[in-house]
């Protein structure tokens, strides 16, 4: 079909801004319930530590869930209404689910909210690299979806600060507030040309999610890409938000906090994100790069679980800094989604994948659980990274390069 007349913009576009800012928001709303988790319990009446364990897990599960129900249907939403009804849409309703926590009086409250909230925050990302994507020249869109991410993935820092400084319902507020201001930018930004020409043919079917699950060799594309973002969220959801409870169990010289181990994993991200991006421009290699950052994945796991027994505090928040650096290929990940399915998938793809990786969080709960019972808390934790990383592994290798490739097509 003939190739689309995409406008050339430049890394720095009014898309480019607002998709970097709303996934910061994104981010933080995302993960301030693992920063404020604990205190906003213990405020709720749960005192017991290993009831705070429990339902903190329960709400995580909840939360992620709703992400996996909003990456559907966000990402049908997003090929069949658009890229920029879906990035605004999504901040608005994760936005007052927000502003909604900060009254909840009751856990049962607190987890009707975070199904919400998790439906809201699941469109964003996808939304937002989808419209990058298709809005710069193939040769730059590396680096525009590297700002998103590096910009992004800092919001986690801004929400450690703001939940210390201002308490934990005050930092909901806050959250649903910057959601709220971020839906001003809108009349700055324009759709994607590509999907406004593919809207126009009605003949195409467009964001046919069941259309993934129908043919072979598109399913397991997709299957491989789901499989590559599940280390990431072993380590924040499993490692990084049990930092605590892991500190116990591996002696530390002192408590730590998952607030804290948040926020150093995710300053850690912010580098991350930004040398695997630059490295899949400059190698021209999406895959290369991500077999890279398994592989320092891999290491990481491997010090944090078994190298700092005994070690202090100050040592295991440097371990989760370079820890959040080795799975900083977030970005990169959504957007080797997009860049492997045409334009009438290609929201329904790059939403669905990244919360259906994040909702994954959903399985590797029970199963560390299960894990930990049978083996041992830090031998059940290593057993299950070593299966999300072997796995990953294998999707990457055997995944299409997408570096370069022209976007300007459909699916059959």
């Amino acid at each position: 079909m003939q190739a689309t007349q995409t406008p050339k913009v430049t890394v720095f576009s009014a898309a480019v801004i607002v998709a970097a800012l709303g996934y910061f928001v994104d981010i933080y709303d995302l993960i301030l319930f693992s920063i404020v988790r604990v205190q906003s319990l213990k405020d709720l009446g749960i005192i017991d530590k290993a009831e705070v364990t429990n339902q903190g897990l329960f709400l995580i599960n909840m939360q992620m869930g709703g992400m996996l129900v909003g990456g559907i249907l966000w990402g049908i939403l997003g090929d069949k209404r658009g890229r920029l009804s879906v990035l605004f849409g999504s901040i608005l309703l994760y936005s007052l689910a927000n502003l909604a926590n900060g009254f909840v009086t009751s856990v049962e409250q607190y987890a009707w909210l975070r199904l919400i909230a998790g439906i809201g925050l699941a469109g964003e990302l996808g939304a937002g690299i989808t419209l990058v994507s298709e809005s710069l020249p193939k040769e730059k869109r590396g680096y525009g979806t590297m700002v998103v991410a590096t910009v992004g993935v800092s919001g986690a820092m801004l929400a450690y600060w703001v939940g210390e400084q201002l308490g934990w319902r005050n930092a909901y507020f806050v959250g649903g507030g910057l959601g709220l201001a971020l839906l001003l930018l809108r009349v700055s930004v324009f759709e994607s040309g590509m999907f406004q020409q593919v809207q126009a043919q009605t003949e195409v079917a467009r964001g046919n999610f069941l259309s993934l699950f129908t043919n072979g060799a598109r399913f397991g594309k997709y299957l491989r890409i789901l499989l590559i973002g599940v280390p990431l969220w072993f380590v924040v959801g499993i490692l990084v938000t049990l930092a605590p409870e892991f500190g116990r169990e591996l002696g530390l010289t002192g408590e730590v906090t998952a607030g804290l181990a948040v926020f150093w994993c995710y300053f850690g991200l912010v580098f991350g994100d930004f040398i695997s991006g630059a490295l899949s421009q400059l190698w021209h290699s999406r895959n290369k790069a991500l077999l890279v950052f398994l592989a320092f994945c891999a290491v990481l796991v491997a010090v944090y679980l078994f190298a700092i027994k005994g070690a202090s505090p100050t040592v295991f928040y440097a371990v989760c800094f370079v820890l959040g650096m080795s799975v900083g290929f977030w970005a990169l990940f959504v957007t080797v989604a997009a860049e492997q399915f045409g334009t009438n998938l290609r929201a329904t793809v790059a939403t669905t994948a990244p919360n259906f990786a994040r909702g994954s969080v959903v399985l590797l709960v029970p199963a560390f659980k299960y894990l930990s019972s049978q083996f041992g808390f830090v031998p059940g934790a290593a057993i299950l990274g070593g299966v999300s990383l072997l796995m990953a592994f294998w999707a990457v290798s055997t995944l299409p390069e997408s570096y370069g490739k022209e976007l300007d097509y459909v699916e059959e």
